[in-house]
């Protein structure tokens, strides 16, 4: 099972803004990493920007099993089905993201909260983004 990791930052809320995400095999090591600045966006925005870009690679490198994790307890929470969607732009990601939770791109996805102190490569990365 590989794991993803995803990560989003906002310098002001809205403000500057980016994410950063990092794959990992099924031995812990590090296979795929990504990063972008995406402008002036809110924190959760680019979380869930994180989140989907980091599905988009999965799907591009036919990684078919995965267990997602963030930092971001509302974009795990509203995946996981726990929590409503009620902003019309997370909406927007929200139904994108769900687009690709099918047999079609992933034999099995799961989604994780962890603590930012697990989340610190998805962290830096975000951060590399926004300081470029």
């Amino acid at each position: 099972m590989h794991g993803l990791y995803f990560d989003g930052a906002s310098r002001g809320n809205p403000g500057p803004a980016s994410f950063g995400g990092v794959i990992y095999d099924e031995d812990n090591f590090e296979i795929i990493n990504f990063k972008k600045k995406i402008g002036t966006e809110t924190n959760n925005v680019a979380e869930y920007s994180g989140c989907l870009a980091g599905i988009k690679v999965c799907v591009k490198y036919k990684i078919k099993q995965v267990e997602v994790y963030g930092d971001s307890k509302l974009v795990i929470e509203q995946l996981k089905g726990n929590w409503k969607v009620k902003n019309t732009t997370l909406k927007a990601f929200y139904n994108e993201i769900k687009k690709y939770i099918t047999p079609e791109y992933f034999e099995k996805i799961t989604f994780h909260h962890v603590r930012r102190n697990k989340n610190k490569r998805a962290d830096e990365l975000a951060n590399l983004a926004l300081d470029q």
